[in-house]
């Protein structure tokens, strides 16, 4: 069975090791303002969601990592249920996220999961290949 929960702090040392990323402020950051999802099965973590605001508004799924040999068995898509949830019930019409053009299987686990491309922009001396946006309005 699959748990979705917000980290504590004492997941802090597992989130730092797994998600590569970012650094330890951004961590500490999403996880002071509750912006981090983790999936744990039998009581291990096994998966993460992390996300932002895009101009302080928009639900911007940032990073969904599961850990190799629990992929394909739904815990990305209960990660992203239950952050689905959370947005719609604190009011949001509207999630966003992204992936670099050449990363076709996230491009299609967006799509299965309701999303539809917006457009790329590039972002020279950042990344070789542009960012693909795609947004998900919620009814």
């Amino acid at each position: 069975m699959i748990e979705i929960a917000k980290p504590s702090q004492s997941d802090k040392e597992w989130l730092l090791r797994e998600d590569i990323h970012v650094g330890k402020a951004w961590v500490s950051r999403c996880i002071d303002l509750g912006e981090y999802l983790i999936a744990r099965e039998q009581g291990e973590i096994v998966g993460f969601l992390r996300f932002s605001r895009f101009w302080g508004r928009i639900p911007y799924m940032e990073m969904i990592r599961v850990l190799d040999g629990h992929r394909r068995s739904g815990v990305g898509t209960a990660l992203f249920l239950a952050w689905e949830k959370e947005m719609r019930e604190s009011g949001a019409r509207l999630l966003m996220t992204s992936s670099e053009c050449d990363e076709s299987r996230p491009q299609d686990w967006h799509r299965r999961n309701g999303f539809s491309e917006t457009g790329s922009i590039k972002l020279p001396c950042i990344q070789m290949v542009p960012e693909v946006f795609f947004l998900k309005k919620l009814v």
